[in-house]
């Protein structure tokens, strides 16, 4: 069978700091550090619901912390803007290398799925939107077993729906986190860092492969999956 790439969707193919732009209106230059700060609360709650065990919707996580970090910057959003926001976070604009990378992949003979802590629905939507959805096998989501990255149970659900075993998988992510649980669950990983700035958690572990973009992506894991000939060096 062809190695099965799961690739996570928020952060990995799509920039959720796409939302700046809607941010500037009511913040102006403190809209990047609203996002950020947005955007952690919105993992930190889903992971507190995962170990809880009190399931509720990524996109009820994401409007939980956008009203925490309303209250956190002193922002009074009116109802209509309080929607729009939430609008703008489910039309959030794909990463430039994604649409070039997914392609490659394809060509190569991967078999591509999505796999991400949104609802099925609202991740179908998103790639659509972003001209996506089309590169994806199926879209898998933790909504069908009811918790979030990075628990195990979320992993394995993957590996059922997509019909492998952990060694013939490969998490693609640009978030750490989703990287260490992969591992963790006996699938190969590859880290987006597409920052100099990023860090990876020093937890004695690191990515099957580390890359820059999705764009050399396919390259790097079909070398990791059939080894170089003795005296082959990479282009």
């Amino acid at each position: 069978m062809p190695t099965t790439l799961a690739f996570d969707v928020y952060g990995t193919l799509i920039d959720t700091h796409g939302v700046i732009a809607a941010l500037e209106r009511h913040l102006g230059p403190s809209a990047g550090d609203f996002s950020r700060a947005w955007r952690d609360k919105q993992l930190e709650y889903s992971f507190r619901r995962g170990l809880m065990q009190q399931y509720e919707t990524f996109t009820v996580c994401t409007g939980q912390a956008l009203e925490h970090t309303c209250a956190l910057f002193g922002l009074s959003l009116s109802p209509a803007d309080r929607q729009q926001l939430l609008d703008a976070y489910r039309t959030l604009p794909a990463f430039s290398d994604a649409s070039e990378g997914l392609i490659q992949a394809r060509e190569m003979g991967f078999r591509l799925f999505a796999f991400s802590n949104g609802p099925r629905d609202a991740v179908e939507a998103l790639l659509t939107q972003a001209g996506l959805r089309h590169h994806f096998i199926d879209v898998v989501s933790v909504d069908e077993v009811r918790s979030f990255k990075p628990d195990p149970a979320v992993y394995a659900h993957f590996l059922r729906r997509a019909a492998v075993r952990g060694a013939e998988a490969w998490l693609i992510s640009g978030n750490a986190f989703d990287v260490l649980g992969a591992l963790s669950a006996g699938l190969r990983a590859a880290w987006v860092r597409r920052t100099p700035a990023a860090l990876f958690d020093p937890w004695g572990t690191t990515p099957t492969l580390t890359v820059e973009g999705l764009t050399d992506l396919a390259d790097r894991i079909a070398e990791a999956v059939v080894p170089p000939k003795p005296g082959r060096k990479r282009a």
